[in-house]
């Protein structure tokens, strides 16, 4: 069989050109190439211009811990590897004990805890960073670029959007710049520096992958999600974009191994520099409240309701004597509009009622059995968090196969904690798995009522589980700071 051969193909022009017009267009098509690689080159980024800008800026974070003789210290990266397994939410692993070493620490001696960073926020030595990075230290030490240390001062700390400011006795330092966040768009370049494992003044690179994200962590901030590098260390340190500006604080990562896996959070700058300015002039952030349980508005449920679409906030529950329950809110309501602001998502009220400053009255515009109303409430103030008591080793747990077979552990509360949170009943979650954790439980929740049960202890609880059944969605109501909602822990398919 003889081969095929593909014959030229010319185009006729119509009329002949000269042989120097054909030269010309062989240059120009040989040039494409060229030109092309150069424009890919010109669009790939160049951090080189912003490391040398904002670098300076960037501090490394060593927190100590005072000891006792009679406490085990930690061997050499210790500290790193516990600060991992603790922001990343991941289970402790039973670290070795090291052997009896000469040096045991002595009373009060201050061992090392974690590592993280920071940025300069004014000239005056005042340091942004995260609250996770600073909680529990004795002693914070901040190194600069150039290698100085120094001692630092915790002005205040936030736990519910993570955010600490810290000051350090120093002037004439080079403040970041803060940038517009609305700017921001997803598919920009960003950077992070930081120092991930203790490594000072690391840089990484990606995308803004989303905006607007929020986790479990906290009902408050709208996260920038990246694909940036982010590892224990960078908390607290600045992501940065293309005009050298600070548009995020580097908080946490999502990871199912518990190493990196392309989905790191930051908390944006405007809500980061809204806390910071508080924490400055007094020291703690207050937050409103109006005391409602929410929960997302279905599809299905809009489509029941006649909503044009799913939006806004249904109301699972209203706090006995809360700002809400004064205006007339109901359980079922749809809140729609709060002080003239649509919501989108349920998740958005927590963050538009928590910049609402308390004594405030705003209008809520709510939707119930078919008709719309306005109410007017006085927003109140969140209470600040307080350190939950710790069970003491006689405190009954659950390990029952009944609250296993859930993927609940939990345990007794203490008649403190019973007061602290103002119940008269429940058990305190210690662990979950698979089915509670699908369905949004955590560790720290309060579960007050089981199968529409009410708990006063763990032999209850285990009573009440092991008579339920576990083929069904089982409603859990429960409280979480000063929220109480409802779970459903749904069998596995």
């Amino acid at each position: 069989m003889t081969p095929m051969i593909a014959k030229p193909v010319f185009v006729r022009w119509g009329a002949k050109l000269p042989a120097l017009a054909f030269v010309l267009l062989a240059l120009m098509l040989l040039a494409l190439p060229v030109q092309n690689a150069r424009a890919q080159a010109r669009a790939l980024p160049d951090f080189t211009d912003l490391v040398e800008q904002v670098g300076p800026s960037v501090v490394n974070i060593r927190t100590l811990q005072k000891v006792s003789s009679r406490q085990q210290p930690m061997g050499p990266g210790d500290e790193e590897m516990m600060e991992f397994f603790r922001r990343f939410g991941l289970p402790m692993p039973n670290m070795p004990r090291q052997a009896p070493r000469p040096n045991r620490p002595t009373p009060e001696e201050e061992v090392p805890r974690g590592v993280g960073s920071g940025f300069v926020y004014s000239q005056d030595g005042l340091i942004m960073t995260n609250a996770h990075v600073v909680e529990g230290a004795d002693e914070v030490l901040v190194t600069l670029t150039d290698k100085r240390e120094f001692k630092a001062k915790i002005i205040g700390a936030d736990k519910r959007s993570d955010v600490a400011l810290v000051k350090i006795e120093a002037n004439g330092l080079t403040p970041v710049k803060v940038g517009d966040v609305g700017r921001l768009k997803v598919g920009e370049w960003v950077m992070a520096i930081g120092s991930p494992f203790g490594f000072e003044n690391t840089v990484t690179a990606g995308i803004v992958s989303a905006k607007q994200r929020y986790t479990d962590d906290t009902d408050y901030l709208p996260f920038i999600q990246t694909d940036v590098a982010i590892n224990p260390g960078n908390s607290g340190g600045p992501l940065i974009n293309m005009r050298g500006e600070v548009v995020g604080i580097n908080s946490q990562i999502y990871s199912r191994s518990g190493g990196f896996m392309g989905i790191s959070f930051s908390i944006p700058m405007d809500e980061a520099v809204r806390v910071v300015e508080q924490l400055r002039s007094q020291g703690r952030v207050s937050r409103g409240r109006i005391g409602v349980g929410i929960a997302p508005v279905s599809k299905e449920l809009a489509d029941s309701l006649g909503l044009a679409k799913a939006q806004g906030a249904l109301v699972t529950s209203v706090e006995a004597g809360a700002p809400a329950d004064k205006a007339g809110v109901e359980p079922g309501d749809i809140i729609l509009r709060f002080n003239g602001k649509p919501i989108e998502k349920s998740i958005d009220l927590p963050r538009m009622v928590g910049e609402i400053k308390p004594g405030t009255k705003a209008t809520v515009i709510v939707q119930r059995r078919g008709s719309t109303k306005e109410l007017n409430v006085t927003v109140a103030e969140i209470e600040p968090e307080k350190p939950a008591a710790k069970a003491t080793p006689a405190e009954s747990k659950s390990k029952g196969a009944a609250g296993q077979a859930l993927g609940l552990t939990v345990s007794e509360l203490s008649e403190s904690q019973k007061k602290e949170l103002r119940v008269k009943g429940g058990v305190s979650v210690d662990a979950t798995a698979e089915a509670a954790a699908r369905a949004g439980l955590r560790q720290g929740d309060v579960i007050l009522a089981i199968g529409n049960v009410e708990l006063a202890s763990v032999k209850e609880f285990e009573a009440v589980v092991a008579k339920l059944d576990k083929t069904k969605a089982i409603n859990v109501l429960y409280r979480r700071g000063e929220w109480t909602q409802y779970a459903l822990i749904k069998p596995a398919n």
